[in-house]
């Protein structure tokens, strides 16, 4: 493992993965991509604490396009009112990580991660199934597909949401999600 890029949704999901990588002499790049979330002002919010972290950790993070309409289209589209964990977050997960990988390819990355498989909302086997194909879909790039809930790193990650007073959501951030919890804008 040479260079890794890790997709980050959000600080508290990559607290307890980039202080084990840093710790284990790993120094990713963080690639904040994710267009599912929704309002605008959710994403901001979710940027600017992945933002703080990096800096606190002397992390590099490159923030993907931004683009809401193009992710309803390509990866919800027709999935609005599938359950949380179904069709429609597959659809997600490969959507982003795709994105992931061709930045990964394109920029001499060689092993991509997520930090979507550290949140207990997620369905891992989901999440590594994406990867797996993003991967799939570019040159020269290899899915790192961990369990990052292991290891005391979920319980290390609650930690460090107090610890850091992080802004932990409640929803993963599209609006089906948002819906199907009852949580309203």
């Amino acid at each position: 493992m040479n260079k890794v890029l890790l997709h980050t949704c959000c600080a508290p999901c990559s607290s307890a993965i980039l202080e084990w990588m840093l710790q284990n002499d790993i120094h990713p790049v963080i690639f904040y991509s994710n267009p599912n979330i929704d309002p605008r002002e959710e994403y901001e919010r979710r940027r600017a604490e992945c933002e703080r972290y990096a800096g606190m950790c002397g992390v590099e993070m490159v923030e993907d396009e931004y683009d809401h309409e193009e992710w309803l289209r390509e990866a919800a589209q027709g999935l609005e009112d599938e359950p949380e964990r179904g069709s429609r977050c597959l659809a997600c997960f490969k959507h982003r990580l795709k994105r992931a990988a061709r930045y990964a390819s394109a920029h001499g990355f060689d092993t991509l991660a997520t930090t979507l498989a550290s949140s207990r909302w997620k369905n891992l086997d989901q999440v590594n199934a994406a990867g797996e194909w993003a991967c799939a879909q570019v040159e020269g790039v290899t899915w790192w597909g961990n369990n990052w809930r292991k290891g005391g790193l979920q319980e290390r990650r609650n930690q460090l949401i107090k610890e850091l007073n992080f802004y932990n959501q409640l929803y993963c951030g599209c609006e089906f999600s948002r819906k199907n919890l009852g949580i309203k804008e």
